[in-house]
């Protein structure tokens, strides 16, 4: 059977991105510590932009009129999903405009806990070379300061990365001197190790810290499954021995790193700036952004009248001028597009926090987190017009400054249920009850997932114990069985 060629026409829809509108959500992902230095790039690339105030010119560029029409904000469109087309890994763009400089923001910074173990590595007595390996070393070590990676692990990873061929007598070595450093405890590969090196590290050898290492040692997960009986008839000891070696372990930092960084910001990041600001004027609430520090852009003069230069002589039958002609046009094109794109993304975020603060106002004049209401990313997107994933964009890992302090904005994000009167409650204010009934329960007979249904629907809480177990477990709260206490 031979085969034959035919034509086959078809018709089909395809929604494509603008360079305007990938250009303003690579824009809208970016905090305002990244800001400059994406201003920066693009002004060691394009010299068709320029820093600064426009001098002698009569024509403002951020409103001038694109090549192509009228410049509309790109986010005004509902017919499409833009996650659809811009993958999370291919994001990093922006710029200031219309907000009110904040040079005296304050901003919480501090060493990183990686950098506070590295400069132990310097109070050592290491050689250059066992140096470079205690820093990788560190590296592997994770926020709770546990090291998660054996030997084995670490030689092969350090001669992949590398090249560096290491023993495991050696890398042993260097491991068991980082378990020196401090906290007391970091490095350590699991909870077990962990107490134990603190036990060891005691220099009061009470008999009560005997018999928790014993208990640590042998009895390890008899002891974390509160199974006390068990271990003081193998140990043969007394209630009151059993319970100051128990006291001893509990005094212990299952997470030595922790304990070392203070917040989750300080473990997290060593700079936070606010990218809004919202003051409180007598009973107003006063928002901006924080772009103080963000440099003023325009498109250089200089640039604008090799363009127009080359308009009129671009029909000569010259390579070089054409070549010279497109990329002047290029370039402040670019320009044009980069300063329309941070213009657009700064009306954007207004726009969103100003109803983001509206829906949230009781918190912000008060401060209390009860004010709190339950509030979704859609929320916010109704009333703005733009698309639930360029609130969810705006919003990503952006802070702003209170005069309660300084939030992530995913703090006033909150799912909703309603309550047995039909009053809409926020999941937040599920957790809080939720926290109070196992704070004041009786920590020998421990209320179990079943009874806190019961307490919360009595509280009027309609919730399921499905509901109950991820809330407990999202707060970190162990089930009732291991949080009995015999003592």
């Amino acid at each position: 059977m031979g085969n034959k060629l035919s034509l086959i026409q078809q018709q089909r829809q395809q929604l494509r991105l603008s360079p305007a509108q990938i250009q303003v959500m690579r824009m809208l992902e970016l905090p305002a510590c990244e800001l400059q230095a994406r201003i920066n790039e693009e002004l060691q690339v394009n010299p068709a932009l320029e820093e600064g105030k426009e001098v002698n010119s009569e024509q403002d560029y951020t409103e001038m009129e694109m090549q192509d029409g009228d410049y509309e904000n790109p986010l005004k469109n509902e017919d499409f999903d833009y996650d659809d087309y811009v993958q999370d890994d291919d994001v990093r763009e922006v710029q200031g405009g219309h907000s009110r400089p904040h040079e005296d923001i304050p901003f919480s910074m501090g060493m990183s806990f990686a950098e506070y173990l590295k400069g132990q590595i310097y109070l050592t007595k290491m050689n250059k070379e066992d140096r470079h390996i205690a820093k990788f070393v560190v590296g592997n070590i994770d926020d709770d300061g546990y090291l998660r990676r054996t030997v084995e692990e670490l030689v092969d990873d350090l001669s992949f990365r590398e090249g560096l061929l290491v023993s495991e007598e050696k890398m042993r070595e260097i491991v068991d001197a980082v378990k020196e450093f401090d906290p007391i405890g970091v490095g350590a590969y699991d909870l077990q190790e962990c107490l134990l090196i603190q036990l060891n590290r005691k220099e009061d050898r009470t008999s009560s810290v005997e018999l928790a290492e014993k208990i640590l040692t042998h009895y390890f997960d008899a002891f974390h499954r509160h199974q006390f009986d068990k271990i003081s008839q193998r140990l043969q000891v007394s209630e009151d021995e059993l319970k100051d070696a128990v006291n001893e372990i509990v005094r212990l930092n299952p997470r030595p790193g922790n304990a070392w960084a203070g917040t989750v910001v300080d473990r997290t990041q060593s700079i936070v700036i606010p990218d809004f600001v919202v003051e409180q004027v007598d009973d107003d609430l006063v928002i901006s952004l924080n772009n103080g520090n963000i440099s003023e852009l325009h498109v250089s003069a200089d640039y604008q009248r090799m363009l127009e230069e080359y308009s009129g002589v671009v029909s000569q039958n010259s390579a070089q001028i054409r070549e010279a002609a497109k990329f002047v046009k290029t370039n402040v094109e670019n320009a044009k597009y980069f300063i329309n794109a941070i213009r657009q993304r700064n009306e954007t975020m207004m726009r969103s926090i100003e109803v983001l603060v509206g829906l949230q106002r009781d918190f912000f004049l008060h401060g209390d987190s009860m004010y709190l209401r339950p509030l979704t990313l859609k929320d916010v997107a109704d009333r703005t017009g733009y698309d639930v994933s360029t609130i969810s964009r705006t919003f990503a890992n952006k802070y702003v400054q209170t005069e309660w302090g300084i939030f992530p904005l995913k703090f006033f994000f909150s799912d909703k249920i309603s309550n047995s009167e039909g009053a809409e409650i926020s999941t937040r204010e599920i957790k809080q009850k939720l926290r109070e009934v196992i704070e004041q329960e009786d920590k020998k007979n421990p209320v179990t997932d079943d009874q806190l249904v019961e307490i919360m629907h009595a509280t009027g809480y309609p919730i399921a114990r499905r509901t109950v177990a991820k809330y407990r477990e999202q707060m970190g709260i162990a089930v009732a069985r291991l949080r009995k206490q015999m003592f």
